[in-house]
């Protein structure tokens, strides 16, 4: 069983080294399960913590909320179960965005459908081998570190963007459409809600809009660690490298609408708007179902799915953020 020394109360924007040990939290409540992870991410460079429970892990992340860049959590304890876990930590202001890969004997797929709608990142079924396992945290702790820096750029840039009622932006590389997202984020009520979703969205017309790179190829180039290569290359390469992105931002009476409109042929984007049991042990692919999920009221994708639409209406807001 792991121990965490006692910390002092997290800051509301947890600071990050990349260059630091990610932590991770490793919850089972057999000993034997939790030898096979602390075996499998031996190799890795990571400071793996354990609990024997749920009641023992919420303890440690109540205790410290920022210390953990990801948690392995067994759905299938006694007392406190890993979906009571995961349920308490998505309603936890910190905790809510810390990436939680399940794992468990239990993966039916209405289990993994529940699991992935209350918040978990990845649903792993058991037995799983060490290379899969290793893929899956490497891609949790990306996600999560490229949250907090953005969580840390919002904070450094001016918050004026709420005097915005109309504006047209263009952008064609990933760099920019982060920098859109952060900007924009501003001309909300609460940026941290919807930085995250607006920068899916605007990568997805990078990536996959202007310049092609479907879902497979991006999985390959991710294993192989060759995305940010191709996207270069492809950006500098015809037709691609005359593609422009669109974000159009308008505030209307009672809401705030953002689209986004790129270049590209469109895709099947019906079976991205949910979390996709089929899709859960990848290493991507829920950047839309977070927008819609998480970050916006609605998203709809308009014609061949070159174009989406998003509505946060301002009478769900909490009067406070508004204000």
């Amino acid at each position: 069983m792991g121990q965490t020394p006692p910390v002092e109360p997290a800051p509301e924007v947890p600071s990050i080294m990349m260059s630091s040990q990610a932590q991770l939290l490793l919850v089972d409540d057999s000993p034997l399960n939790l030898n096979v992870l602390l075996e499998f991410l031996h190799e890795k460079n990571y400071v793996c913590i354990t609990a024997k429970n749920g009641t023992e892990a919420w303890e440690m992340l109540e205790r410290a909320p920022d210390q953990f860049q990801a948690i392995l959590l067994d759905r299938i304890m006694p007392g406190m179960d890993g979906m009571e876990v995961l349920c308490r930590m998505k309603q936890h202001s910190i905790l809510s965005q810390v990436p939680v890969i399940m794992q468990t004997s239990e993966a039916t797929p209405q289990q993994t459908q529940e699991a992935l709608q209350a918040g978990a990142y990845y649903y792993l079924g058991k037995p799983f081998d060490k290379a899969t396992l290793q893929a899956i945290v490497d891609a949790a702790i990306r996600d999560h570190r490229n949250y907090l820096e953005l969580r840390q750029d919002l904070h450094r840039t001016t918050a004026t963007m709420h005097l915005l009622d109309s504006a047209v932006f263009t952008f064609k590389t990933p760099d920019e459409a982060k920098n859109l997202a952060m900007l924009l984020a501003h001309a909300y009520p609460d940026p941290g809600r919807v930085v995250t979703g607006i920068l899916e969205l605007a990568l997805n017309a990078v990536e996959h809009g202007n310049l092609n790179i479907g879902y497979a190829q991006k999985t390959r180039l991710l294993e192989e660690d060759n995305l940010e290569k191709e996207i270069a290359r492809r950006l500098h390469e015809v037709p691609y490298s005359t593609r422009v992105a669109t974000a159009h931002f308008s505030r209307q009476p009672g809401l705030l609408s953002l689209q986004i409109t790129d270049q590209g042929n469109g895709f099947d984007w019906q079976r991205y708007l949910d979390f996709d049991p089929e899709r859960a042990a990848d290493t991507h692919g829920r950047g839309i179902a977070m927008a819609n999920k998480l970050s916006f009221d609605r998203i709809e994708y308009r014609g061949k799915g070159n174009q989406v639409d998003t509505i946060l209406r301002l009478e769900l807001v909490a009067p406070a953020l508004v204000a």
